[in-house]
């Protein structure tokens, strides 16, 4: 929209459509050439510079579907505003636009806040972006930080302060929680406008959604830490064991696709949240597999007990946990199985897993436990724990079977599977109710792996005590 920074002085004039042409086959041809890189470049993700390598790649690929959209709204030219505020026209958007693995791409809205009659003038898309109902009168400047998280309200009320009192462009982020209780962050960009007596008689701004972008950039600087940290660790140095799941990472990251023809019956998506403790007590595991009679194998754990979680020690279990699988035990029998395998030895053994077997014909889950944490459903927009079936810990009762529970899910249920330590014992169940307190949240995300960046938002603060990894699985429709 056009921006003029004084009554005398003319806004400046858009480029021509064939230049803005030329700078959208320019930049659509770099993501084709950045994205054929990305691809080539895949590995099976176990090795911590590709993990890093392929973020870095994805990030890439955000900016320019970014810079895609907003030229392709450069060529088409804003709306003009309205003169009635409470029925603002649509802006022409960008067409939908999405990056590999399903990430939403943000859009920008504008608005203009007039302080000669406080009426405010919002963009549909900004609108969209906010969660609210365009059918009603914008947000007026008093109005806006009741739509803002609390503690991110004072950066946008100095931002508004200084573009109105001290005529300073704005150029911030701060969170919005929409209606339906998800957070995005939003990235304003404004000016003051002034009269012929040089105060300031409105506002203008740009607004966009820059969620996945931040995210993504998250992503690259856990991938970048963590290559770094991989690097350091010397073969002799006792830490080494320390960070099992750094070496052991099942071949996959972000939502998946398993190989198989036809739509993929579950989205999947996992997160591995490090704790404070240095070295842990045992290591942290997720891990899905396609059968070969097409149900999927879905679990996750932590290892206690005797001597440290050596990478080659949790290998070696999931290799025998994939093996049993792959003979046909359902998820009671294998961890029977898996109790006689590890009874009587000195490797470690699970001190709290999930196995769950999923059907997808009849979209039936079979799953069993061992320790505490059980499955989370949510269906609806509410969610409850799984009824847990009875059972103890492998390697504590020998000849002791493990019981198993059955459910059928819906298209569209979510599944939550999570490691021990991502609830601790002393949390009692108030950490249980933060996360089927996620519901609404988990119900209007897209995808799995928007869904595990929410809980890794809610759990996995700088104040964490253990590791724990929970993984994400989404019923197709």
């Amino acid at each position: 929209m056009p921006s003029p920074v004084s009554a005398d002085r003319p806004a400046a004039q858009p480029p021509g459509r064939g230049s803005v042409e030329a700078l959208i086959t320019q930049t659509r041809r770099l993501k084709g050439d950045v994205d054929a890189v990305r691809r080539d470049t895949r590995g099976d993700g176990a090795d911590p510079a590709e993990r890093w390598q392929r973020a870095v790649y994805d990030l890439a690929l955000h900016q320019l579907n970014d810079l895609d959209a907003h030229l392709a709204q450069l060529r088409d030219g804003p709306a003009p505003l309205p003169a009635v505020p409470a029925a603002p026209p649509a802006v022409p958007a960008a067409p939908a636009l999405a990056l590999p693995g399903g990430s939403p791409l943000s859009r920008v809205g504008t608005a203009e806040w007039d302080l000669l009659t406080d009426e405010a003038t919002w963009s549909e898309e900004l609108y969209r972006i906010l969660g609210l109902d365009p059918d009603r009168p914008a947000r007026t400047l008093d109005e806006l930080p009741g739509l803002v998280l609390e503690e991110d309200r004072p950066t946008l009320t100095a931002m508004v302060t200084d573009c109105l009192v001290d005529a300073k462009p704005i150029d911030g982020e701060f969170r919005v929680v929409r209606p339906d209780g998800t957070v995005r962050t939003v990235h304003m960009m404004g000016e003051p406008v002034l009269g012929a007596d040089g105060g300031t008689t409105s506002m203008w701004a740009v607004l966009r959604d820059v969620s996945e972008l931040r995210r993504s950039q998250r992503t690259v600087s856990e991938t970048r830490d963590s290559l770094h940290r991989h690097r350091r660790r010397e073969p002799t140095d006792p830490r080494t064991v320390a960070q099992p799941s750094e070496t052991v990472t099942p071949p996959w990251y972000g939502s998946l696709r398993l190989p198989h023809p036809g739509p993929a019956p579950l989205d999947l998506a996992a997160r591995r949240l490090p704790g404070a403790t240095v070295p842990p007590a045992g290591g942290t595991w997720y891990d899905a597999l396609e059968l070969s009679d097409g149900q999927l194998l879905l679990t996750v754990g932590d290892l206690t007990g005797p001597g440290p979680a050596r990478p080659d020690g949790l290998a070696a279990l999931l290799g025998a946990v994939h093996g049993m699988a792959m003979a046909g035990a359902e998820p009671g029998r294998l961890l029977t199985l898996l109790d006689e395998l590890l009874g009587g030895t000195a490797r470690p053994a699970p001190g709290g897993a999930v196995c769950c077997r999923y059907r997808p014909a009849t979209r039936t889950l079979v799953w069993a436990r061992t320790g505490r944490p059980a499955p989370l459903l949510y269906r609806g927009g509410t969610g409850r724990v799984l009824d847990a079936p009875g059972g103890a810990l492998p390697g504590t009762s020998p000849g002791a079977g493990h019981a198993q529970s059955a459910v059928t899910l819906r298209p569209g249920d979510l599944l939550l599977l999570h490691s021990d330590g991502l609830v601790p014992d002393h949390s009692g169940t108030a950490a249980v109710d933060r996360l089927l307190g996620l519901a609404p949240r988990f119900d209007a995300a897209r995808t799995a792996r928007d869904c595990a960046e929410t809980v890794a938002e809610e759990f996995g603060g700088a104040g964490r005590e253990d590791e724990a990894c929970l993984l994400v699985a989404r019923v197709a429709g």
